[in-house]
């Protein structure tokens, strides 16, 4: 477990010095906010209805914005290939690596939900449920995101591969995520969908570390 906390230590310290990478998710969630009422229609009924559905959108590709980040850097310096050749279980490395991703973006983009809430009018119930939703669906998403960024590390122009491999993969945890915060905008039970995404989640971090394990030796060993 030391092993462990010294390389989420390490990632948040290199991601701090690299301000960049942190800000520019959370910018681009605010801008779909922003930019989704003025190309489609200002009016708070309608607003309200597609907020859910926006918000998740939203925090769906900001993650994947910075998702070919989490084994970059260690591949450019050549450290991703002592870190296959260390005896720490490499599982545990991926599991540090991927939550010192969330806790950059998703964690943030979480944080931040209820002020895009405000902006496209959803009801006070559902902004509870939107930041919780958040919180149980955001790691799946860097840690589905990581299978792909391992899988395509190797490679100079990934990001396009990246989405193309796991945008897919996305596509029921946005389903529930979504039809959550509606459930809870219209005062309807949420205990069922909650469920489901922290299923998803536990489901996730079982099986999604083996994958990325997996797709690491493939890229750096060929």
């Amino acid at each position: 477990m030391n092993f462990f906390f010294a390389a989420i230590k390490r990632d948040l310290r290199l991601s701090f010095r690299h301000r960049n990478d942190i800000v520019n998710p959370l910018a681009f969630f605010l801008m779909v906010a922003v930019m989704f009422p003025l190309g489609v229609s200002p009016e708070p009924k309608f607003l309200a209805e597609v907020a859910p559905g926006v918000i998740w959108v939203a925090a769906l590709l900001a993650s994947l914005l910075s998702v070919d980040g989490i084994f970059r850097s260690d591949f450019d310096d050549g450290s991703l290939e002592q870190m296959l050749l260390s005896p720490q279980p490499l599982i545990l490395l991926v599991l540090a690596k991927v939550f010192s991703h969330w806790l950059v973006s998703g964690f943030f983009l979480a944080l931040m939900s209820p002020l895009l809430a405000l902006m496209l009018f959803l009801p006070s119930e559902g902004v509870l449920a939107l930041m919780i939703s958040l919180l149980l669906g955001t790691p799946t998403l860097s840690l589905i995101g990581a299978i792909g960024a391992a899988l395509t590390v190797g490679l100079r122009k990934g990001g396009v591969l990246i989405s193309l491999l796991i945008l897919p993969l996305y596509i029921p945890l946005l389903i529930f995520g979504a039809a959550t915060v509606q459930a809870a905008a219209m005062g309807m039970p949420t205990a069922g969908y909650f469920a489901i995404l922290g299923a998803i989640l536990v489901i996730s971090i079982m099986l999604t570390p083996i994958a990325i394990v997996a797709a690491l030796k493939i890229s750096i060993r060929g």
